[in-house]
């Protein structure tokens, strides 16, 4: 097979993220001083890989581990196509609490818990992800290492009034600018904890719990007579066509669609 390069397309950002379209024999043998954690699209994502050749499909996880030897190939000879983050294993452990890294086995997974993780940090490549989201992307991914590899954690203590601090904050700060470091100074708790103890009190990750605050203040804005654009600045997002976007997701709508379902059922009731 001829090696051959399509495209190769880096995501802006400070974390790399990229997405690939190869042909044939694509890499050689090489190492990462990273996590490669990434998913296939396309076709058959085929390399060898401690000692047997691995062949991912569609849909699969591929996680390959700091300082492991792997190439790369077309496993029909065909095109295949992928997404994947380039991790640095200290953000993993950070994540964990300084736990060992997690290790998975065979180096492809279909489990649904490191899929969603995946999807989360690898599924919009057209903007950077923000400091809030990268964070959460990356709790969520070592969470997912750890569960996959099998390694069972002891339950801890929630320091719930930190949570409550944090929450807050960010209902405070809707339509503003909400960090890390902000979080960290007002609740007096390290990110991880911070994100640990938010989670088990909320059932959801600070960044989530933003999100949705500002996803429903908006939809109050666009009942109120502001237009879509305006609301989705007036609120936080980046531009439109993010809060676009992140409006679908969370109620299956566009922000015109549900706005005129909306005025549309918008009846009085009666006494």
């Amino acid at each position: 097979m001829t090696a051959r390069t399509d495209r190769i397309v880096r995501a802006p950002g400070s974390l790399e993220r990229i997405e690939a379209r190869l042909t044939g024999a694509a890499y050689a043998p090489h190492r990462h001083d990273t996590y490669a954690v990434g998913v296939t699209l396309e076709g058959v994502q085929s390399f060898d890989y401690r000692g047997s050749t691995r062949s991912s499909l569609s849909g699969q996880i591929v996680v390959l581990h700091p300082d492991e030897l792997h190439d790369g190939r077309a496993g029909d000879g065909k095109v295949f196509r992928y997404r994947t983050a380039y991790v640095a294993p200290v953000r993993i452990q950070d994540a964990l609490c300084g736990r060992p890294l997690p290790f998975v086995a065979g180096g492809i997974s279909s489990d649904v818990r490191l899929a969603r993780a995946v999807a989360a940090l690898l599924g919009d490549l057209a903007r950077p992800l923000s400091e809030l989201e990268e964070h959460d992307a990356l709790a969520d991914l070592a969470c997912a290492l750890e569960a996959v590899a099998g390694r069972t954690v002891a339950a801890r203590l929630v320091d719930r009034r930190a949570a409550l601090a944090a929450r807050d904050y960010i209902e405070a700060h809707i339509g503003g600018k909400v960090s890390l470091g902000e979080l960290e100074r007002e609740t007096r708790r390290e990110r991880f904890q911070l994100s640990r103890d938010f989670r088990a009190t909320f059932g959801t990750s600070p960044y989530r719990y933003l999100t949705a605050r500002r996803l429903d203040k908006a939809r109050r804005m666009m009942l109120g007579g502001i237009a879509p654009a305006r609301a989705a600045i007036a609120c936080g997002f980046s531009d439109q066509s993010h809060f676009g976007r992140l409006f679908k997701k969370t109620y299956g709508l566009t922000p015109n669609a549900w706005l005129r379902a909306a005025r549309a059922h918008d009846r009085s009731i009666p006494a």
